[in-house]
């Protein structure tokens, strides 16, 4: 006997893992990824487990239930419910592949106002095949599904944890021996204020393109007049980052024989001396040792560094700077 256990890498979804494991049933961890949430926690929490994981990327299906969300947004852009059923929906298509018979996840009656009500575990159960949908860690609240009624499961080991406290999953924690969890509802970009303000001005201007979205998770970004956009790393990791992420009509930007910011120009109808201009000004801003009025700022088309211009800067005001800022 198999189940599928949906990870997020919190401490739920490893004790509903754990409970199930304890009845002597195989369980197979499994996340999700897109470009608002990765599956590396959950890949640590499958490890901490000792429990084979799989991970599926399912970023166009992900967009078309983040564009029009049949039961609407958290407190920011995070359309919990939709996406709880997506995941679920998935798993279940993956049921015969795995040779799982059914699936579970960590979800507690109450915790969450929204995403957590019984209306909405209800939801997210439709759709999946119906009863084939576990919840351990509040089984005993809710009613009997397939793997109890047919004894697959000993509904007698099941829980019934309800509300925000956590002190009882606390508890089963040090029981378990569990410590490699995350925090509660961390990792999803949409549940970020400053993100969802870029994610909803990326779908005014450009629309959601799978690269564009991928590009909006890194670096300060930037509209520009002519509607081309660049985006400045934070530090290093970042513009190693950008670097991964920019296409070959992107055009990169960094000060000559200094140190600073790696930055990237990126324009859809094509690109205007203006926007180098002004894309070399914004590196210049976010280049060390300023003390030059003016200095060289190299740029280049694509991500392999071959034809190296340059172009003369003076660091652009934060006033000016702030106009462009998304």
């Amino acid at each position: 006997m198999k189940a599928l256990a949906l990870l997020s890498g919190g401490l739920d979804s490893m004790l509903a893992a754990r409970v199930i494991m304890d009845q002597g049933i195989e369980v197979i961890g499994v996340s999700f990824s897109t470009p608002f949430f990765s599956s590396e926690r959950a890949a640590r929490s499958a490890l901490e487990l000792g429990i084979d994981f799989r991970s599926y990327d399912i970023t166009p299906e992900y967009i078309d239930i983040l564009s029009h969300p049949r039961y609407g947004y958290g407190r920011n852009c995070n359309p919990c419910t939709d996406c709880h059923r997506l995941m679920v929906s998935v798993a279940a298509g993956k049921l015969e592949e795995l040779e799982a018979s059914f699936i579970i996840t960590g979800e507690v009656v109450g915790q969450r106002p929204k995403s957590q009500t019984r209306d909405a575990l209800n939801a997210v159960a439709k759709a999946t095949p119906t009863g084939l949908l576990l919840r351990p860690l509040s089984a005993l609240l809710l009613s009997e599904t397939i793997p109890e009624k047919k004894g697959w499961v000993d509904r007698s080991k099941l829980l019934g944890l309800s509300g925000r406290s956590r002190r009882d999953q606390f508890v089963l924690a040090e029981e378990y021996g569990l410590k490699g969890y995350s925090s509660p509802g961390g990792g999803c970009l949409l549940t970020e204020p400053g993100y969802c303000r870029k994610l909803l001005e990326l779908k005014e201007k450009e629309g959601w393109r799978i690269p564009d979205l991928k590009l909006l998770r890194v670096g300060r970004h930037f509209r520009l007049l002519s509607g081309s956009r660049v985006v400045s790393g934070r530090d290093d990791r970042e513009n190693r980052e950008l670097i991964k992420l920019a296409g070959d009509d992107d055009y990169f930007f960094q000060a000559a024989r200094r140190p600073g910011s790696l930055v990237v120009l990126r324009g859809r109808e094509g690109l205007t001396p203006e926007d180098l201009s002004v894309a070399a000004a914004i590196c210049a801003r976010y280049s060390k040792e300023k003390e030059d009025t003016v200095f060289e700022i190299e740029y280049w088309r694509g991500r392999e560094r071959k034809d190296v211009k340059e172009i003369p800067a003076s660091p652009m005001t934060d006033e000016k700077l702030d106009g462009f800022r998304i």
